[in-house]
């Protein structure tokens, strides 16, 4: 099995030790995104919802660099430092898929890096 590193300059990038996401196969490990401006790597803003879109078009960029589109992604991992958030996270990840949504987890934690509010990470199965 093939294995690919996966980076675009439309999303942020790592922080730390790690790849914005890694292809094996046809599937895509995607790396946790926070709502980092790619241009800056600054916060988007203090606002959640404007944090939770941040996120997802980090998602949406990493996602179409490695060949798919967010209605590729089969699993996705959300952490929130406050479940008071779900009900807007819900919203707005509507704008990002289509129907069969993919299977998902929603975590609440005690902190993010750069004090995000929200991070979400993946897994993308690419159509052969």
């Amino acid at each position: 099995m093939s294995k690919s590193i996966i980076q675009t300059d439309k999303a942020p990038a790592a922080i730390g030790t790690y790849s914005q996401a890694v292809k094996a196969g046809t599937t895509v490990y995607l790396s946790g995104q926070i709502p980092l401006v790619a241009e800056t790597m600054e916060m988007v803003s203090e606002d959640f919802a404007e944090q939770a879109v941040q996120v997802f078009e980090n998602l949406k960029a990493v996602c179409d660099a490695a060949g798919g589109t967010t209605n590729d992604l089969v699993k996705v991992n959300i952490f929130l430092i406050d479940l008071d958030h779900f009900a807007t996270v819900n919203e707005i990840m509507s704008r990002y898929f289509n129907k069969p949504y993919p299977a998902r987890a929603a975590v609440q934690v005690s902190a993010l890096p750069k004090g995000a509010q929200i991070e979400i990470d993946g897994v993308m199965e690419l159509p052969e």
